[in-house]
């Protein structure tokens, strides 16, 4: 081994804890690094990859097979456009209740419509990817669509019109990129789901050379039409929405992942810089040996730069490593939420990432190792056995410049300052430590700032989403839901007696507050959306509805539109639509954007007078918020009884879960986790080089008399200071970021974002946040005063 290796592999052993660190370091940054970049790519035309590896369909059509023969439907996929097809497949549409042991929704509920098929998984197109339990195995199973399941795997559905009354166990969630079913079962199965005097559908799937906007949909739509005797095709369904959905969802995802992402980027450069140049410069005076050996500068640079590669690489590969373990699960939530996307880190980033890790390594290292190199031997022995306050003096002492090394500088005077305050000396001199090495006390602040930075966000987000989920899923439940069955024992109501209904659930003990929900068939004039009206009555103020801008209706007359509505239409608060029913019309004023993802219009009762008030009877809902200790079970058991000979049902409320929201707080939760050890780890160095290098003089104050206790409150005081600096500008940085990307994510939603969900930051949150940066420092000092506490004072006087 040549001289150059030696002295390399004798550093990276003989400073081991100084190794590890840097090992740590870069593992961490690269991880993190690796894990932001893979999903900024993961959430670049999720849909369209998804789309192209599982062969999906640009319609899914259903038709009656008794309205054509198999051979006239069979020819449909020679229709102008038709690149490829597969089917048929028979189909059956079914309203199910929810089976025996079912959580959620309680047993005996009635679920949503489904369009049941039965399928094999694999086929030419629309290629299923079962994530959650199994494919079906035979009749009495099914697979639900993950991420639009009404049940768990586990979970039952049955079906008591039917004859047999038969029952279905979901084994299974399966991915479908082109939504082509609402379940999927075995062929064999359909039959007895099948109602008496009915026929299964028959599913054909289509892919088109030319499908990629509505207008071209809508056109192979036709061809499809006229390619089979007229009423043969019973319904179509476009691949377009999932496709929105899937884009608009993983537009929210860019501005989240960008932030983090930058401030993972800027901290790594930060530390991975504070680790590698403090330990060249720690080792000034051992080059200052190495001179006097006969080593050139350009062989003291190579021997640091790689004394700082080898621990650097090492943290690299074990970072590129823990990436890839890591982005199995969080890449796995993200694939849920965006409907589709990576499900690995691609091969260039394991290598771009790597790459500018190492290179930013060498920079680092290489700058102060050239200038070491570049000193002179005696003034590289005298920097390097000189306490870090005079080694600036001793170089221009070794120089023969001015004689003004002793003159107090600005960093002399503040740890003069600091030395006269009213507190014990052993704090005073922690306090006044970090102006020892201002530029590495700087960098490793600023690293602090940006990982409290990076906790402000994730707080932020976790907290203003959870409030906007709350927003969204307003007017979708209650605590307890009184409706109009469409199928079951109870036949349905014609005409509701709402009064009626109004005293049963005011006699009821438990009632807190309650409001009623009916989509109306009013429409609006002129609108070039798809807007639904709802009228409410009753008290709405605790439906929990969030107003973008201006405020609710408080009357008749008077409309709270969505986000899409104002889109669609180029409307403004304050403008006047017109609601019309076969011929009537009537104005009202738009006094509120509420908070919500569909085209609706919301309006009182009382304003659909002038039109006739015709509702859709059969679609009311009454939502019930119950007083504080009632149980939603209970309560909805006993008001069933007292409605039910009324034609209506009443069941506890569904609680939703956004899988979107849930991804975006995970996600945050583990980058915040990775930016935080980051940070750690770089007050840990820097307190470890300041302690190392101060280890003489440390020997000194234990032989006056300083205690274990007094040591280890010494090294915790040097980075207080710099900790509460670093809360009180990386609070506010990432407040800032937080008001930056919460809007730019409801954008990208087609939504706004309510005053109260960005003002999430109270005292009681900014406190804590605060002093989370102090918390962050102490924790990454710990370390370093415990060892600085346990050394013998004779060790620490020996060592230079």
């Amino acid at each position: 081994m040549s001289a150059l290796g030696k002295v390399v592999r004798a550093g990276v052993g003989r400073k081991r804890v100084q190794t590890l660190v840097m090992v740590l370091t870069t593992m961490m940054s690269v991880t993190a690094c690796i894990l932001a970049v893979g999903l900024l790519v993961a959430a670049r035309g999720p849909y369209q990859r998804s789309f192209t590896d599982q062969h999906g369909a640009h319609l899914n059509v259903l038709y009656d097979p008794t309205a054509a023969s198999p051979d006239r439907l069979a020819a449909s996929a020679h229709a102008p456009g038709v690149t490829a097809s597969a089917g048929p497949y028979p189909a059956v549409t079914v309203r199910p209740r929810s089976g025996e042991g079912t959580e959620l929704p309680p047993p005996g509920s009635l679920l949503p419509p489904m369009t049941l098929v039965g399928r094999a998984q694999d086929g030419p197109l629309d290629g299923l990817r079962i994530t959650t339990g199994r494919w079906v195995a035979g009749p009495g199973e099914v697979v639900l669509p993950d991420g639009r399941s009404p049940l768990a795997v586990g979970d039952g559905m049955q079906f008591p019109d039917l004859p047999g009354h038969p029952t279905l166990k979901v084994v299974g969630l399966a991915s479908s990129v082109s939504w082509s079913a609402d379940g999927w079962i075995a062929p064999e199965q359909v039959a007895g789901l099948t109602a008496p005097g009915t026929t299964a559908a028959a599913q054909y799937l289509y892919r088109f050379a030319r499908a990629g906007t509505d207008a071209e949909v809508e056109a192979d739509h036709a061809a499809l039409a006229a390619a089979v005797p007229a009423g043969a095709l019973v319904r179509a369904t476009s691949y377009r929405p999932a496709q929105q959905e899937a884009d608009r969802t993983a537009s929210t995802f860019v501005p989240f992942v960008t932030a983090f992402g930058v401030l993972g980027l800027a901290m790594s450069v930060l530390i991975i810089g504070v680790v590698v140049s403090g330990a060249v410069t720690a080792a000034t005076r051992r080059i200052g040996i190495l001179k006097s050996l006969g080593f050139t500068p350009a062989q003291v640079a190579r021997a640091y730069v790689g004394q700082a590669l080898i621990p650097a690489g090492t943290g690299t590969a074990l970072g590129v490593l823990g990436g890839n373990v890591l982005s199995v699960p969080v890449l796995g939530i993200a694939r849920k939420a965006l409907r589709g996307g990576l499900l690995g880190i691609p091969f260039w980033v394991d290598l771009a990432v790597p790459l500018a890790a190492l290179a930013a390594v060498t920079g680092t290292a290489l700058v102060p190792a050239l200038r070491a190199g570049r000193l002179r031997t005696v003034e590289a022995l005298a920097v390097g056995r000189t306490a870090p306050g005079a080694k600036r003096a001793a170089a221009l002492a070794a120089r023969g410049g001015p004689g003004d090394a002793g003159a107090p500088g600005l960093s002399a005077r503040v740890r003069h300052g600091i030395g006269r305050l009213p507190v014990p000396r052993s704090l005073s001199l922690g306090l006044a430590s970090p102006f020892n090495r201002t530029g590495r006390s700087a960098t490793t602040g600023a690293a602090v700032v940006l990982g409290t930075a990076g906790v402000t966000l994730c707080v932020g987000l976790t907290l203003s989403l959870g409030l906007l989920q709350e927003g969204l899923e307003a007017g979708r439940g209650g605590k307890v839901v009184v409706q109009a069955p469409i199928e079951g024992g109870t036949k349905p109501a014609e005409q509701v007696d709402e009064a009626a209904v109004a005293r049963a659930i005011d006699a009821r003990r438990g009632t807190g507050a309650w409001y009623s929900s009916v989509p109306a068939q009013a429409a609006v004039a002129g609108n070039t959306g798809r807007s639904e009206v709802v009228a409410f009555s009753g008290d709405v103020s605790r439906a929990g509805y969030q107003l973008v801008s201006g405020r609710w209706f408080g009357g008749p007359g008077e409309v709270v539109v969505g986000s899409a509505f104002l889109r669609a239409n180029q409307a403004k608060v304050g403008d006047t639509v017109t609601l019309t029913d076969h011929g009537r019309t009537t104005p009202a004023r738009i006094t509120g954007e509420v908070l919500a993802t569909e085209d609706f219009v919301y309006v009182d009762r009382a304003t659909l007078a002038p039109l006739g008030g015709a509702v859709a009877a059969e679609a009311i809902a009454f939502h019930i918020d119950l007083t504080p200790g009632t149980d939603p079970k209970t309560y909805a058991d006993a008001l069933d009884g007292a409605v039910r000979p009324m034609g209506l049902s009443a069941e506890p409320g569904e609680q939703h879960v956004n899988i979107v929201v849930l991804a975006m707080n995970t996600l945050a939760g583990v980058l915040t986790l990775l930016l935080s050890a980051v940070a750690g780890l770089g007050v840990l160095n820097t307190v470890l080089l300041d302690t190392r290098e101060r280890v003489h003089d440390l020997g000194v104050l234990k032989a006056l008399g300083m205690s274990p206790r007094q040591t280890v409150g010494m090294v915790l005081t040097s980075v207080c200071g710099s900790g509460l600096v670093a809360g009180l500008i990386g609070v506010p940085l990432g407040v800032a970021v937080h008001h930056w990307v919460m809007p730019a994510m409801a954008r990208a939603a087609g939504i706004g974002v309510p005053d109260a969900d960005l003002g999430v930051f109270g005292p009681s949150v900014v406190g804590p946040l605060v002093l989370g940066g102090v918390a962050l420092a102490l924790l990454g000092a710990a370390l370093p005063a415990t060892w600085a506490a346990r050394t013998r004072t004779v060790t620490a006087l020996r060592t230079e």
